[in-house]
């Protein structure tokens, strides 16, 4: 019997909690909630869940801290994070990326529009098969099977959208991905959203990689490089 994927929801509106929660399990997930920040890591800590679905407007811990939190805590540090913001709070958003969100819906949305965003997110997370399992330039060492990144021996903790983002530029050595194609690939959008995301992301890639930062190479008004 398959394990379905746990899903934690936290948000303290009784409303969209039983929305998006009825949503999920129809598309065959678990679904953990919580009503509070603090509720929220203790659930994130304990379950372990597959994703999170996390609202910014939280009482007591926001959202943009839990976030950070489950970030800087190494047995949570690599689970998918989905924002969900209010559609004027620009600033949050862009906050809530730089803290190693993965991705964000902005309120109003549709529940069958999250259930995608999620499924997308957990399916670029699985293994691809007949692909090189490992990569490695000088210091950089990239293992795909055991979903690690080491710099001169020490792993670094990388979201899995920060993994997936590196390792495809790294798949494509020498060839410049635009924004546009690095939505597409990574984040699997198919209609053009906001291309910051992508650079909010290279920039938290870049600050975790220090030094193998290099191979990382910006071509202006167009995207990105990895050189070797």
């Amino acid at each position: 019997m398959t394990t379905k994927p746990k899903i934690l929801v936290i948000d303290d509106e009784p409303d969209a909690v039983e929305l998006v929660e009825f949503n999920l399990k129809q598309a065959g997930f678990e679904v953990i909630t919580a009503a509070d920040g603090a509720e929220a890591l203790r659930q994130g800590r304990s379950h372990l869940p597959d994703l999170v679905v996390l609202d910014l407007m939280l009482p007591e811990i926001d959202g943009l801290e839990v976030c950070k939190l489950l970030r800087h805590d190494p047995t949570t540090a690599a689970i998918p994070i989905v924002m969900v913001t209010a559609k004027a709070a620009e600033v949050d958003r862009i906050l809530g990326l730089e803290l190693g969100a993965d991705d964000y819906v902005t309120k109003p949305f549709s529940p069958r529009e999250l259930v995608l965003r999620i499924k997308k997110i957990l399916e670029r997370g699985r293994p691809a098969a007949a692909k090189k399992e490992k990569f490695v330039f000088g210091e950089l060492v990239i293992d795909l099977p055991r979903h690690l990144v080491s710099v001169r021996g020490k792993r670094i903790e990388l979201t899995s959208t920060e993994f997936r983002l590196l390792t495809l530029l790294a798949e494509r050595a020498g060839r410049v991905q635009s924004r546009d194609q690095l939505l597409q690939d990574v984040w699997h959008y198919d209609n053009i959203i906001d291309t910051r995301t992508v650079d909010t992301h290279m920039r938290r890639l870049r600050e975790k990689l220090g030094p193998a930062a290099k191979h990382l190479d910006t071509v202006r008004g167009v995207g990105y490089r990895f050189v070797e």
